[in-house]
This record gives C-alpha cells, structure tokens and sequence, in this order.
C-alpha cells in the first residue's frame, strides 16, 4: 500500500468507510483499486519479460542448427533443474524473511538487475560470440554456430537462476497483500489483462522474431527493471508476526516438510496431475515448427495467437465465475476428456496436406471455435489449488507440487525433441515429423484425464461438495477447517439443453452427409461418394442411434431424481457439458466447411479423411458422456438444487 494509499484510508476511516483486511493492511475500496492497478501492471511487465523466452529463442536456436533434444534442454530441462533445486529452498526463506521492506520484495528486487543484465545478454549473444573470436585465440578454435548455442546455454542457467528467485515468491507477494475475498476476481483480472499484452505482442512483434531477436530481448529486460521496479517501490507489504527460533528449528526439518507433505495419497494425485501439464508444455516450443511445415510465416502464426487469445479473453472473466459456481476440480474433470477429443481432432493433418492459405482460415475456425476451451485451460489451474490445499500449507504445498514434476519435466524436454528428431530421421529429414506434435500431446492428455477424474472420485470420498476439507496429519483432526463455498449441481432446465446440443451433433453428422452427397454426386467425386454414403453414412447413423440410447438412460435417471429415487447411474453436470456441446455443435459445421475446401480443390481423400474424423469424434463423444454418468455415479444425485 502506498503512502498517498495510507493517508486516504486514515481520512477515508475518520469518515466511517468501509475497509477490507489483508493480515496488517486495511484498504479502502479506492486504495484497493489502486493496488490492484499496480499488481496487474508488475504482472504485466513480468510476463512480457517472460515471453521472449520460450517463444523467440526457439526460433533462433533452430536457425543455428541446434538438434530437437538440445532445444528441450535449453528451453525445459535447464529451467526445471533450477526450479527443482532452488524453488522449495527460496519459498522457505521467504516464507521466514523479515525486512522493513516485507518478505517477498527484497527478493525481486534483489535479483532484478542480474536478471534483466542476463536477459540482454542472451539478446546479445551472436554478437557476443563473434566478439570473443575476434579477440581470443582460445575461442578461434570454435564454429561461430558451435559458440553461440553454448553461450545461449550459459545465459539461460543465468537467466532462470534468477528468475527462480521471483517466480518462487511472485504467488506468495499478492497473498500477502489482497484481501482473501477479492482472490478470484483479481485472477480473472490478471489472465484477461495478461492476455492482452501476450495477444498483442503475438499480432504485432513476433514476426520479428528472427530479424530483431536483439530489440526484443533488450526491450523486455527494460521493461521488467522501470516497469516492475516501479510497482516493488509502490507496493507495501505489511507487518509479519516474528517467527521465534523454535518454531524455526521445528518447522525446518526436511523430515517433517516431506511428511507433511506427502503421506496423503490426495496430494500425490494433484502433484501428478502437474507432472503430465509439465510433459504437455514441454512441446508448446516445437508449436511454431508445426506451423511453418503446414507452410505459414511468422506474421501469420502471430496473428493467429493473437486472435484466437483475445478471442479467449472475452470470455475469461466469464469462466471464473463458472469455474467457482461449479467446482474447479468437477470443471476439470471434465474439461480434460473432453480436451483429449479436440486434441484428437487435430490427428486429421497427419494425412491432410492444404495450401497454407487455405490452413489458416480452417485452422483459425477451429480455434475460435474451441475458444471457451482455451479459456477454461487457462483460468482453472490456480482456483483448483486454492480450494483443495491446505491454507496454512498452502506455499509449502505448491513447492511440493513443483519437486514431484520437476524430475518427469526435465526429462520431458529432451524427450520430446528425441521423439521429433527420430521421426526426423525417419521421414529423412523433413518437417513433417512435426505433424506428430498431437500424437505426443494425445498420449499425455489420456493420462491427464485419467488422474484427474481419479482425484475427482477421491474428492467426493474425502467429503465433495459438502464436506470436504484438505487432509492435515499435523492436526488431531487429521484435516484442516476450511469455508465450504456452494456450489451449484446439475440443473434440469440447463441438462436438458446440453442433450439436446450433443443431439443436433448427431443430427447433423448424419443428415450433414446428405447434400453432401448430391454434390459430389454432380462433380463426380465417386471415390468420396462411395465412401460418404457407404461407409460414413451408416456409421453417422449408428452414432445416433447409441447417443438416443444414452439419453433416453440419462432422462429416465433424472425423472428417478424427481420422484426421489436413486438413479441407477450418474446425473451428469450440466456445466461444462452445455459449453463444450455448443463448441462441438460449431465443429460440425466447421467438418462440412473442410469438406467442401477439399472437395473444390481436387482433394477426395483428404474430404473422406475429415469425414472420418467428425464420425470418430461423434463416438468419443458419446463416450465421454457416458463416462461422467459414471463419474457421477453414487454422488451427484441431486437435481436442481445448491450443493453446500
């Protein structure tokens, strides 16, 4: 809190107004938009400086020649190593740091110009290597290539040293100063504005990023060292209670944090839910390969961020509230099998090859059609940790979470580059093997999903809904008292129209198929004709058929729920069914426009190829359906009526 913050709250608590309380501070409603404007422009800055990373400097290590594997290690194994060693000991300390400055910002402020000097410095690093061989003997004996990869190298371990140090307490710093009741709206906040900042750098500077890498790296340290210094200066931390030594000597064993920390099964199944986000974000540096050997330049893979996330951004604040109304763990659940369909949906360009044009448009529909998705990806992962670990742990246990993933997550970027350069070499040399990207992300979603709906069923056996509080073998309880926040359970009026999305899904597979046939019936296309209404037709059908099936079995529950008896199987949630039932609604439509690009220009088999794929998708849909009745089973028993 600022002093001018300071002086409008005594004159603002002499004239009886309102204030809300953080530990020691006390905000008015003006102080506390104050403070959520300087937050949400550190957080700006700290995230631009950020980006530059992973998103320009793979682009420049492959114009030097550096194999797939060297790319994950630079870029994933490196970084993983330091946050593995130092992030748990330097959230410790903080955790015990007393200053007249507070606990968390000495700590940004300290490492601040060593990491704004390493960041130049990695933007600097071609002219850094051509300096040394000009000058010393010693470093002659190098390629220039050769050099500067290893002088990427040594910046990167500089670099993510000291960014270690922010990253580890940066959580803890707006713990400490906003009010506990303002948590989520200022979160929302915060990925909306983040998004605008990285959607404009996408559309406006990242086709840029192989001509001006130097501009960009050395613009985005300045701003992080005016910009966040700035908000550290403004920004007050208020007064901790002391921490005695004995307290100290009790609570810093390594024997008790590991006990704490890892003797309930729950916790290990949120850490690996973490372990596989890891090894899925190990391959986002490999996207933009993905999109050059489908033929885009760098314009149009920025414009096509930039899109598609402001796209998302509309809907952010949207999502939260969702994301609170129905659970983020439920949200989860089935956010993530559904997740595995689309990603499954991109299987379609192993086999399908368009002009680049013509890519775009298509691939860009589908993105903003699967823009709640996105949405829901990026808001659920913070509020899921806020409602399931302990308060009074809840540093300790994030640290937790980050040492079980670190391992799998540093090996996961060379994997993943071994994986791409052995279809390299198999497909002798070419890009292609980078259409193999959703295979990779496909098998770890499967696993995402699956220990994601094993924790959900853990969830509801610890309490659910009603009566869940985080497991505490520190306490004679064996749990930690928690705030139950209602929520509300499946809702007749909004069940009811999910069914019937997922129902105009099976719908227009089928009788989409129709016109279609017509068509190429008059333009000749008799090997696509053959296979639409000889193969796609009846499986199309067959599909409506065993999705009429289930719905029949999920309405005659619900009327069992009425007349107060048990369901035989689950009642699904109405939530996340009702969004991604109008996203897939929109994929149907998008199907019938992929098969007449296909089919105008010349291309039969790749039209017969996305027919196939809208059919496989109609069933896993179905399944996915099925399985939250499962889910469900036993628990969510209730219709239209708050869970609390």
């Amino acid at each position: 809190m600022t002093d001018t913050n300071t002086k409008q709250l005594a004159m603002s608590a002499t004239q009886g107004a309102k204030t809300y309380q953080c530990g020691s501070l006390a905000y008015t409603k003006g102080a506390l938009a104050i403070l959520f404007g300087w937050l949400i422009w550190g957080e700006l800055c700290f995230v631009l400086m950020e980006w530059v990373l992973p998103n320009i400097l793979p682009i420049n290590l492959k114009s030097l020649g550096c194999p797939n594997w060297m790319i994950g290690a630079i870029m994933t194994t490196i970084p993983g190593i330091l946050n593995l060693g130092m992030g748990p000991y330097i959230s410790f300390k903080s955790d015990r740091f007393r200053s007249r400055w507070g606990r968390r910002i000495p700590f940004i402020l300290g490492t601040m110009p060593f990491l704004c000097v390493s960041l130049i410095l990695l933007g600097c690093s071609k002219d850094i290597g051509g300096f040394l061989q000009r000058h010393s003997a010693f470093f002659q004996q190098f390629s220039p290539t050769s050099l500067t990869i290893a002088l990427i190298a040594v910046f990167v371990i500089l670099f993510q040293f000291f960014n270690s140090f922010v990253g580890s307490v940066f959580w803890g710093l707006y713990n400490d100063v906003i009010p506990s009741q303002f948590m989520s709206r200022f979160y929302g906040a915060l990925r909306v504005f983040n998004g605008i900042a990285a959607s404009g750098i996408s559309f406006f500077i990242f086709e840029y990023a192989e001509s001006h890498m130097r501009e960009i790296f050395i613009s985005a340290s300045m701003l992080y060292l005016v910009g966040f210094g700035i908000v550290c200066l403004r920004v007050k931390e208020g007064t901790y209670p002391p921490i005695s030594e004995q307290n100290v000597e009790k609570r810093s064993g390594i024997g008790v944090y590991f006990d704490e920390c890892f003797r309930q099964k729950f916790y290990w199944l949120i850490f690996l839910i973490n372990v596989w986000i890891s090894v899925i974000a190990a391959s986002l540096p490999f996207n933009v390969f993905f999109f050059r050997e489908m033929g885009l330049s760098l314009e149009d893979i920025g414009k096509y961020g930039a899109i598609t996330l402001i796209s998302a951004l509309a809907f952010m604040y949207l999502v939260m509230v969702f994301i609170d109304r129905w659970h983020p763990l439920r949200v989860s659940a089935y956010y993530t099998v559904f997740a595995v369909i689309s990603i499954f949906m991109h299987w379609v360009w192993l086999f399908v090859s368009l002009p680049a044009h013509l890519f775009f448009w298509l691939y860009l529909g589908y993105g903003l059609i699967t823009i709640l998705q996105i949405a829901l990806g990026a808001a659920i992962q913070m509020p899921i940790l806020i409602r399931l670990f302990p308060k009074s742990r809840f540093a300790q246990f994030c640290s937790a979470r980050g040492i079980v993933a670190a391992p799998l997550g540093l090996t996961a970027g060379i994997a993943v580059g071994i994986f791409f350069d052995f279809l390299k070499w198999h497909f002798g040399g070419s890009d292609f093997a980078y259409r193999f990207l959703f295979v990779w992300n496909t098998a770890f979603s499967i696993l995402l999903a699956t220990t994601v709906i094993w924790t959900y069923r853990y969830w509801y056996r610890l309490g659910g809904d009603r009566h869940y509080h985080p497991p505490a073998p520190w306490n004679d309880s064996k749990v930690e008292e928690m705030p139950i926040v209602p929520t509300v359970g499946p809702q007749s009026k909004w069940l009811n129209i999910s069914l019937v999305l997922f129902r105009l899904i099976m719908a227009a597979s089928s009788l989409g198929i129709l016109p279609l046939l017509w068509w190429m019936y008059s333009t000749h296309a008799t090997n696509a004709l053959f296979w639409y209404g000889a193969v796609l037709l009846p499986l199309a059908l067959i599909a409506w058929f065993c999705w009429a099936m289930l719905e029949a079995s999920i309405r005659r529950d619900m009327q069992r729920c009425r007349n107060n008896k048990t369901p035989r199987n689950g009642i699904p949630h109405h939530g996340v069914l009702i969004l991604m039932g109008a996203q897939f609604l929109l994929a149907t439509g998008l199907w019938g426009a992929q098969c007449i690009v296909s089919l105008t220009i010349g291309q039969q088999t790749s039209a017969i190829i996305f027919g196939v794929a809208n059919i496989v998708t109609c069933f896993l849909l179905i399944g996915a359906v099925w399985l939250f009745t499962r889910l469900e089973r036993g628990y969510l028993v209730t219709l239209d009526k708050s869970l609390a």
